[in-house]
């Protein structure tokens, strides 16, 4: 259905891949990955017809209808939801609209009695069964929004909203092809688990770009992965690929390893004997199998993982952190409603609840950065509390250093410290001495986990701490929160993480209460599902 020709994409000197010849058929559901900066955005904007290859071209086959999901939220504030949803197909929006303006002509002459019945073809062609409005209401009230919002403009809505209406945008339509670049990004666990349903009920070909591990598990077939400036294909999931390329790549370092004992032992031979003419001849040979060892043809992936290690500087005692009676209203609207509950030692919480429930605030209360209406928190003596904000990227500017940013934190830290905290979060060498303004968002988020780590508390707030993370960085803070000795609140989305190292949920509720689950995540939902 699509095809690639030997595509390639440069900026300058620089090759972000090239020589791409790949089918993309119909019925496979392909997640494209790689590491960050890798071209996985750039490659799905030339598929998408956004973006010109420098070499090559995409065929896509005759007739067949391609969706895109737009970036962009604000590009239809003066639209109404509904209205922002028919405009995935746009041509019958056009057909539409122009019948209405013609129904409200004073006369109905013969040119708009034709123009009219031209109107009504292509209405029948975009929409043969005369359901566009059911199916528009339909879907965007799965998504939350009831009937009565539907004419409001999307002006009104908040920035994660209005990503829920571009999503409804893409989708409605059923494109035979489609072209998603971070679709979870700004969604909550329930309106994810909506997208994937989706997702497994499209037929054509579909290219998704995420950072959501459960996400890519529950819909692809395929992964792209994209490495050293080529695009290879992989049938399965994520978590096959994963498997896979995890193992190969051990079977290569070993390889890797024994080939470079070889030449070393190859090298000593012939500086040992080289001199001595009765060894001569065997150290020639020698030198020759050297010329012919190529370490370097054997490649691991580019890929770095991080490497997240929370550690605490001193035990917690008894008391942790008491939550008693908690309220907090915003212009009336209760958003915590008596919320109280205590943590023991060992308790890894996961603070979960739709997109603008109250998880937020109730950090913030928590940290003692907002105070409650009502209610009080008491932290005991012995805890030292690691923050981790959801506006992170915010609080990061300036022109000081990555290394001076973070010594900023701890003056009497050790200076190879300071660096390994760094080092840990992939900042190497004379990356540590750029300017932190000069950072993107997931730089910035492995800066403030670099910080955390450097401070080394014993218990840590985290909200939304996987934003703008990659998959690799991902799996790594999992793995940290996991064999952490201290305790965590969490907030997040990502499933994969909340499987990894809560076991104990809290989810806010609409009226600002909550619920206060002993388990695992997975536990807990099959818990309501017994309910």
């Amino acid at each position: 259905m699509v095809q690639t020709v030997n595509l390639k994409k440069a900026f300058g000197s620089r090759v972000l891949f090239q020589d791409i010849n790949l089918k993309l058929d119909t019925g496979k559901r392909y997640g494209l990955i790689g590491a960050n900066g890798a071209g996985k955005s750039t490659f799905l904007k030339i598929l998408s017809g956004e973006e010109e290859a420098t070499e090559g071209e995409v065929q896509v086959q005759n007739g067949k209808k391609v969706g895109t999901l737009s970036q962009n939220q604000f590009a239809f504030e003066e639209y109404s939801l509904f209205d922002t949803v028919l405009l995935g197909n746009k041509r019958l929006y056009d057909a539409i609209k122009e019948k209405e303006e013609l129904y409200m002509s004073p006369e109905f002459t013969d040119e708009v009695n034709n123009r009219l019945a031209e109107l009504e073809i292509v209405c029948v062609e975009e929409d043969p069964t005369y359901e566009y409005d059911v199916k528009i209401t339909k879907i965007l009230e799965d998504l939350g929004f009831p009937s009565s919002q539907q004419t409001d403009l999307m002006s009104t809505l908040t920035g994660g909203d209005k990503f829920k209406v571009l999503l409804a945008q893409v989708l409605y339509p059923k494109p035979d092809v489609l072209f998603l670049d971070e679709p979870t990004n700004n969604l909550d666990i329930a309106t994810i688990g909506w997208l994937e349903n989706q997702l497994q009920h499209h037929d054509g070909t579909m290219v998704v770009i995420s950072h959501d591990r459960h996400f890519l598990n529950a819909v692809c077939t395929h992964i792209l992965d994209v490495d050293y400036k080529q695009i290879r294909e992989f049938t399965g999931t994520y978590d096959d690929w994963y498997i896979a390329s995890t193992v190969l790549a051990k079977q290569q370092q070993a390889d890797m390893n024994k080939k470079q004992k070889e030449k070393e032992e190859l090298e000593k031979f012939i500086a040992r004997f080289s001199a001595n003419a009765s060894k001569a001849k065997q150290a020639t040979s020698r030198q020759k199998q050297l010329d012919k060892l190529d370490v370097g043809a054997i490649q691991i992936s580019s890929r770095r993982d991080p490497s997240i290690i929370f550690r605490q500087k001193r035990e917690v005692g008894k008391e942790l952190l008491s939550v008693k009676n908690v309220s907090k209203s915003f212009d009336g609207e209760v958003v915590l409603n008596d919320v109280s509950f205590a943590l023991e030692k060992g308790d890894k919480i996961a603070l979960i609840g739709p997109n603008g429930i109250g998880k937020t605030t109730l950090c913030e209360i928590i940290v003692e950065n907002l105070k409650a209406d009502s209610g009080e928190i008491h932290w005991g003596a012995t805890i030292q509390n690691g923050y981790f904000p959801q506006n992170a990227t915010d609080l990061i500017s300036g022109d000081m250093t990555l290394y001076d940013w973070l010594r900023s934190f701890d003056r009497d830290a050790d200076i190879s410290e300071i660096r390994n905290c760094l080092g840990r979060m992939l900042f190497n060498g004379q990356e540590q001495e750029k300017q932190v303004s000069a950072c993107s968002g997931g730089e910035k988020h492995r800066m403030w986990l670099s910080k955390i780590m450097l401070e080394q508390p014993n218990f840590m707030v985290l909200d939304e701490p996987t934003n703008h993370l990659d998959l690799e960085a991902i799996i790594a803070l999992g793995e940290g929160l996991l064999e952490y000795p201290g305790s965590v609140i969490c907030v997040s989305h990502d499933r994969e993480l909340l499987d990894a190292y809560a076991n104990r949920i809290i989810e806010i509720q609409e009226d600002g209460s909550i619920v206060d689950f002993k388990g695992s995540y997975e536990e807990y939902i099959e818990s309501k599902e017994e309910a």
